[in-house]
Protein backbone atom coordinates (compact mmCIF):
# COMPACT_ATOMS: atom_id res chain seq x y z
CA UNK A 1 0.00 0.00 0.00
CA UNK A 2 2.72 2.48 1.00
CA UNK A 3 4.70 1.55 -2.70
CA UNK A 4 0.63 2.21 -4.44
CA UNK A 5 0.47 5.62 -2.27
CA UNK A 6 4.09 6.66 -3.96
CA UNK A 7 3.11 6.06 -6.99
CA UNK A 8 -0.35 8.14 -6.64
CA UNK A 9 1.55 10.73 -4.96
CA UNK A 10 3.02 11.64 -8.47
CA UNK A 11 -0.63 12.69 -9.37
CA UNK A 12 -0.85 11.98 -12.38
CA UNK A 13 -3.74 9.33 -13.94
CA UNK A 14 -2.45 5.48 -13.99
CA UNK A 15 -4.24 3.18 -15.88
CA UNK A 16 -5.36 -0.04 -13.94
CA UNK A 17 -3.64 -2.33 -15.89
CA UNK A 18 -0.17 -0.22 -15.71
CA UNK A 19 -0.68 0.42 -11.65
CA UNK A 20 -1.31 -3.27 -11.36
CA UNK A 21 1.57 -4.13 -13.18
CA UNK A 22 4.28 -1.86 -11.12
CA UNK A 23 2.79 -3.11 -8.12
CA UNK A 24 3.06 -6.64 -9.27
CA UNK A 25 -0.41 -7.53 -8.02
CA UNK A 26 -3.70 -8.51 -9.61
CA UNK A 27 -6.56 -6.36 -10.08
CA UNK A 28 -8.70 -7.25 -7.28
CA UNK A 29 -5.54 -6.45 -5.14
CA UNK A 30 -5.25 -2.92 -6.75
CA UNK A 31 -8.98 -2.49 -6.09
CA UNK A 32 -8.81 -3.46 -2.18
CA UNK A 33 -5.68 -1.31 -1.55
CA UNK A 34 -7.18 1.20 -3.72
CA UNK A 35 -10.40 0.77 -1.40
CA UNK A 36 -8.06 0.65 1.97
CA UNK A 37 -6.58 3.94 0.95
CA UNK A 38 -10.06 5.38 0.94
CA UNK A 39 -10.41 4.03 4.24
CA UNK A 40 -7.64 6.21 5.58
CA UNK A 41 -8.91 8.99 4.38
CA UNK A 42 -7.07 9.61 0.84
CA UNK A 43 -9.39 10.58 -2.06
CA UNK A 44 -8.76 8.40 -4.29
CA UNK A 45 -10.80 8.98 -7.60
CA UNK A 46 -11.04 5.77 -10.06
CA UNK A 47 -12.70 5.78 -13.71
CA UNK A 48 -14.48 2.64 -14.97
CA UNK A 49 -14.05 0.78 -18.26
CA UNK A 50 -11.85 -0.22 -20.52
CA UNK A 51 -9.87 2.45 -19.95
CA UNK A 52 -10.48 2.67 -16.48
CA UNK A 53 -7.54 3.67 -13.74
CA UNK A 54 -6.68 6.13 -10.68
CA UNK A 55 -5.53 8.92 -9.08
CA UNK A 56 -5.16 10.40 -6.29
CA UNK A 57 -6.63 14.52 -5.45
CA UNK A 58 -6.20 16.94 -2.95
CA UNK A 59 -8.41 16.25 -0.39
CA UNK A 60 -10.26 18.51 2.52
CA UNK A 61 -8.43 17.95 5.21
CA UNK A 62 -4.83 16.08 6.12
CA UNK A 63 -4.43 12.62 5.21
CA UNK A 64 -3.76 10.61 8.81
CA UNK A 65 -0.49 11.29 9.61
CA UNK A 66 -0.91 11.90 13.28
CA UNK A 67 -0.65 15.83 12.46
CA UNK A 68 -2.99 18.52 13.35
CA UNK A 69 -3.21 21.83 11.62
CA UNK A 70 -0.18 23.58 13.21
CA UNK A 71 1.97 20.86 13.18
CA UNK A 72 1.17 20.34 9.35
CA UNK A 73 2.21 23.78 8.49
CA UNK A 74 4.84 23.63 10.93
CA UNK A 75 6.70 20.47 8.80
CA UNK A 76 6.08 22.41 5.63
CA UNK A 77 7.65 25.36 6.51
CA UNK A 78 10.80 23.26 8.21
CA UNK A 79 11.00 21.01 5.30
CA UNK A 80 11.18 24.57 2.86
CA UNK A 81 13.80 25.78 4.89
CA UNK A 82 15.76 22.46 4.66
CA UNK A 83 15.24 22.06 1.01
CA UNK A 84 17.02 25.89 0.82
CA UNK A 85 20.09 24.50 2.49
CA UNK A 86 19.73 25.49 5.73
CA UNK A 87 20.54 22.10 6.99
CA UNK A 88 23.29 20.65 4.71
CA UNK A 89 22.68 17.30 3.30
CA UNK A 90 19.04 17.07 3.29
CA UNK A 91 17.92 19.35 0.84
CA UNK A 92 16.65 16.79 -2.12
CA UNK A 93 15.06 14.75 0.47
CA UNK A 94 13.55 17.81 1.71
CA UNK A 95 12.13 18.74 -1.58
CA UNK A 96 10.67 15.07 -2.00
CA UNK A 97 9.09 15.32 1.19
CA UNK A 98 7.89 18.85 0.83
CA UNK A 99 6.22 18.09 -2.55
CA UNK A 100 4.02 14.98 -0.89
CA UNK A 101 2.79 17.01 2.31
CA UNK A 102 1.93 20.18 -0.25
CA UNK A 103 0.10 17.72 -2.55
CA UNK A 104 -2.61 16.33 -0.25
CA UNK A 105 -3.20 19.88 2.26
CA UNK A 106 -6.62 21.51 2.11
CA UNK A 107 -6.04 25.09 0.71
CA UNK A 108 -6.74 26.40 3.76
CA UNK A 109 -3.49 25.24 5.00
CA UNK A 110 -1.58 25.93 1.98
CA UNK A 111 -2.60 29.94 2.29
CA UNK A 112 -1.20 29.85 6.67
CA UNK A 113 2.32 27.81 4.32
CA UNK A 114 2.02 30.77 1.87
CA UNK A 115 1.70 34.08 4.25
CA UNK A 116 4.29 32.10 6.65
CA UNK A 117 7.02 32.09 3.60
CA UNK A 118 6.07 35.73 2.61
CA UNK A 119 6.23 37.55 5.76
CA UNK A 120 8.64 35.44 8.32
CA UNK A 121 12.33 36.45 7.28
CA UNK A 122 15.23 33.48 9.07
CA UNK A 123 17.57 35.17 10.97
CA UNK A 124 20.52 32.64 9.80
CA UNK A 125 23.74 33.62 8.25
CA UNK A 126 23.24 33.28 4.37
CA UNK A 127 25.76 33.94 1.63
CA UNK A 128 24.35 35.89 -1.03
CA UNK A 129 23.45 34.60 -4.46
CA UNK A 130 19.87 34.47 -6.81
CA UNK A 131 17.59 32.21 -5.64
CA UNK A 132 15.00 29.47 -6.71
CA UNK A 133 11.53 29.32 -7.72
CA UNK A 134 10.06 26.29 -5.11
CA UNK A 135 7.37 25.55 -7.46
CA UNK A 136 10.13 24.49 -10.12
CA UNK A 137 11.97 22.55 -7.62
CA UNK A 138 9.35 20.49 -6.80
CA UNK A 139 8.04 19.88 -10.49
CA UNK A 140 11.98 19.32 -11.30
CA UNK A 141 12.10 16.84 -8.66
CA UNK A 142 8.80 14.98 -9.18
CA UNK A 143 10.28 14.84 -12.98
CA UNK A 144 13.46 13.34 -11.49
CA UNK A 145 11.04 10.33 -9.54
CA UNK A 146 8.76 10.09 -12.38
CA UNK A 147 11.21 9.74 -15.13
CA UNK A 148 9.16 12.12 -17.17
CA UNK A 149 10.61 15.03 -19.54
CA UNK A 150 10.69 18.46 -19.01
CA UNK A 151 11.09 21.72 -20.97
CA UNK A 152 12.15 25.20 -19.88
CA UNK A 153 13.61 28.32 -21.34
CA UNK A 154 17.45 28.70 -20.21
CA UNK A 155 20.12 31.23 -20.00
CA UNK A 156 23.43 30.61 -21.07
CA UNK A 157 26.45 32.21 -18.84
CA UNK A 158 26.73 34.54 -21.62
CA UNK A 159 23.50 35.86 -21.54
CA UNK A 160 21.91 34.09 -24.55
CA UNK A 161 17.96 32.80 -24.15
CA UNK A 162 17.31 29.75 -25.47
CA UNK A 163 14.63 26.90 -25.27
CA UNK A 164 15.57 23.73 -23.98
CA UNK A 165 14.57 19.38 -23.63
CA UNK A 166 15.74 17.39 -21.15
CA UNK A 167 15.28 13.57 -19.01
CA UNK A 168 15.97 15.00 -16.31
CA UNK A 169 17.85 12.76 -13.51
CA UNK A 170 18.75 14.48 -9.99
CA UNK A 171 18.89 17.70 -8.53
CA UNK A 172 22.07 18.94 -7.69
CA UNK A 173 22.72 21.45 -4.13
CA UNK A 174 25.79 22.80 -4.42
CA UNK A 175 26.65 25.68 -1.94
CA UNK A 176 23.23 28.04 -2.58
CA UNK A 177 22.65 26.78 -6.00
CA UNK A 178 20.70 23.63 -7.48
CA UNK A 179 20.97 22.32 -10.59
CA UNK A 180 19.57 19.64 -12.45
CA UNK A 181 21.64 16.99 -14.25
CA UNK A 182 20.22 15.48 -17.39
CA UNK A 183 20.02 14.07 -20.84
CA UNK A 184 20.23 17.31 -23.01
CA UNK A 185 17.82 16.50 -26.03
CA UNK A 186 19.22 19.12 -27.82
CA UNK A 187 22.56 18.71 -27.38
CA UNK A 188 22.69 15.17 -27.06
CA UNK A 189 24.69 15.37 -24.34
CA UNK A 190 24.65 15.22 -20.45
CA UNK A 191 24.26 18.83 -19.20
CA UNK A 192 23.78 20.61 -16.05
CA UNK A 193 21.30 23.46 -15.53
CA UNK A 194 21.20 26.37 -13.49
CA UNK A 195 17.90 26.41 -11.80
CA UNK A 196 18.03 30.08 -11.17
CA UNK A 197 19.11 30.48 -14.65
CA UNK A 198 15.53 28.68 -16.16
CA UNK A 199 12.05 29.95 -16.80
CA UNK A 200 8.84 28.20 -17.74
CA UNK A 201 9.87 24.89 -16.24
CA UNK A 202 6.80 22.64 -17.36
CA UNK A 203 6.68 19.04 -17.31
CA UNK A 204 5.65 17.30 -20.73
CA UNK A 205 4.13 13.79 -19.79
CA UNK A 206 6.48 12.22 -22.28
CA UNK A 207 7.88 9.05 -19.87
CA UNK A 208 11.34 7.79 -20.80
CA UNK A 209 13.76 5.35 -19.87
CA UNK A 210 16.76 6.65 -17.50
CA UNK A 211 20.45 6.58 -19.59
CA UNK A 212 23.38 5.88 -17.30
CA UNK A 213 25.19 8.88 -16.13
CA UNK A 214 28.73 9.08 -17.03
CA UNK A 215 30.64 7.85 -13.48
CA UNK A 216 27.17 7.61 -11.95
CA UNK A 217 27.26 10.24 -9.52
CA UNK A 218 25.19 13.26 -10.16
CA UNK A 219 26.82 15.65 -7.78
CA UNK A 220 30.82 14.91 -8.72
CA UNK A 221 29.51 15.44 -12.45
CA UNK A 222 28.24 18.94 -11.28
CA UNK A 223 31.07 19.44 -9.50
CA UNK A 224 33.42 18.59 -11.99
CA UNK A 225 31.72 21.08 -14.58
CA UNK A 226 32.27 23.72 -12.12
CA UNK A 227 35.90 23.47 -11.68
CA UNK A 228 36.39 23.06 -15.17
CA UNK A 229 35.30 26.54 -15.58
CA UNK A 230 37.69 29.86 -16.23
CA UNK A 231 37.45 31.11 -12.87
CA UNK A 232 39.23 34.43 -11.58
CA UNK A 233 41.45 33.54 -9.31
CA UNK A 234 44.25 30.17 -8.82
CA UNK A 235 45.33 29.13 -5.34
CA UNK A 236 48.01 27.65 -4.11
CA UNK A 237 48.90 27.10 -0.55
CA UNK A 238 51.43 25.27 1.47
CA UNK A 239 49.46 23.48 4.23
CA UNK A 240 51.92 22.17 7.29
CA UNK A 241 49.72 19.33 7.97
CA UNK A 242 48.86 15.97 6.64
CA UNK A 243 47.10 15.90 3.11
CA UNK A 244 43.74 13.49 4.47
CA UNK A 245 43.17 16.28 6.86
CA UNK A 246 43.01 18.82 4.18
CA UNK A 247 41.10 16.45 1.85
CA UNK A 248 38.67 15.89 4.60
CA UNK A 249 38.16 20.11 4.90
CA UNK A 250 38.10 20.53 1.33
CA UNK A 251 35.98 17.62 -0.03
CA UNK A 252 36.28 18.20 -3.77
CA UNK A 253 36.74 22.04 -3.81
CA UNK A 254 40.00 21.65 -4.41
CA UNK A 255 43.47 19.47 -5.50
CA UNK A 256 45.46 17.92 -2.33
CA UNK A 257 49.20 17.05 -3.11
CA UNK A 258 51.37 15.06 -0.61
CA UNK A 259 54.57 16.67 -0.26
CA UNK A 260 55.93 14.92 2.89
CA UNK A 261 54.33 13.33 5.85
CA UNK A 262 53.16 16.73 7.66
CA UNK A 263 52.86 18.73 4.67
CA UNK A 264 50.97 19.04 1.17
CA UNK A 265 49.79 21.59 -1.15
CA UNK A 266 46.21 22.74 -1.95
CA UNK A 267 45.47 24.13 -5.21
CA UNK A 268 41.54 26.03 -5.70
CA UNK A 269 39.84 27.26 -8.64
CA UNK A 270 37.85 29.85 -7.43
CA UNK A 271 35.88 33.35 -8.10
CA UNK A 272 35.49 34.44 -4.75
CA UNK A 273 38.35 34.40 -2.57
CA UNK A 274 36.54 33.97 0.67
CA UNK A 275 36.33 30.01 0.19
CA UNK A 276 39.72 29.24 0.67
CA UNK A 277 40.17 31.49 3.46
CA UNK A 278 37.01 29.83 5.16
CA UNK A 279 39.08 26.07 4.21
CA UNK A 280 42.38 27.23 6.04
CA UNK A 281 40.94 29.02 8.97
CA UNK A 282 39.20 25.74 9.55
CA UNK A 283 42.11 23.77 9.67
CA UNK A 284 43.98 25.41 12.47
CA UNK A 285 47.36 24.66 11.22
CA UNK A 286 50.51 27.05 9.79
CA UNK A 287 50.10 27.08 6.12
CA UNK A 288 52.11 29.42 3.81
CA UNK A 289 50.28 31.14 0.42
CA UNK A 290 52.07 30.41 -2.97
CA UNK A 291 49.63 32.85 -4.68
CA UNK A 292 48.00 34.71 -5.73
CA UNK A 293 48.89 38.00 -4.26
CA UNK A 294 45.24 39.13 -3.54
CA UNK A 295 45.42 36.35 -1.43
CA UNK A 296 48.12 37.44 0.66
CA UNK A 297 46.24 40.89 1.05
CA UNK A 298 43.17 39.43 2.17
CA UNK A 299 44.59 37.29 4.67
CA UNK A 300 46.71 40.15 6.00
CA UNK A 301 43.76 42.47 6.37
CA UNK A 302 41.72 39.77 8.18
CA UNK A 303 44.65 38.68 10.13
CA UNK A 304 44.89 42.38 11.41
CA UNK A 305 41.28 42.84 11.70
CA UNK A 306 41.12 39.64 13.88
CA UNK A 307 44.11 40.40 15.96
CA UNK A 308 42.72 44.11 16.70
CA UNK A 309 39.44 42.70 17.90
CA UNK A 310 41.60 40.01 20.60
CA UNK A 311 43.58 43.47 21.64
CA UNK A 312 40.46 44.84 22.24
CA UNK A 313 38.90 42.60 24.37
CA UNK A 314 41.97 41.45 26.30
CA UNK A 315 41.86 45.41 27.02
Amino acid sequence: MLRLLSLLQTHRYWPGPELAGRLEVSDRTLRRDVDRLRDLGYPVLAARGSAGGYQLQAGAAMPPLLLDDDEAVAIVVGLQAAAGGMVAGIEETSVRALSKVVQVMPPRLRRRVDALASYAVPAVWTTTGPTVDSDALATLAQACRDDERVTFGYRTRGGEEMPRSVEPHRLVSVGRRWYLVGWDLTRHDWRSFRLDRMSGTATTGVRFRQRDLPGGDAAEFVTRGLRTMPQRHQVSVRVHTGADAVRRQVRHWGDVEELDRDSCRLTMQVDDLAWPMLVLAGLMVPFDIEGPAELVERTAAVGAQFTRAAQGAGA
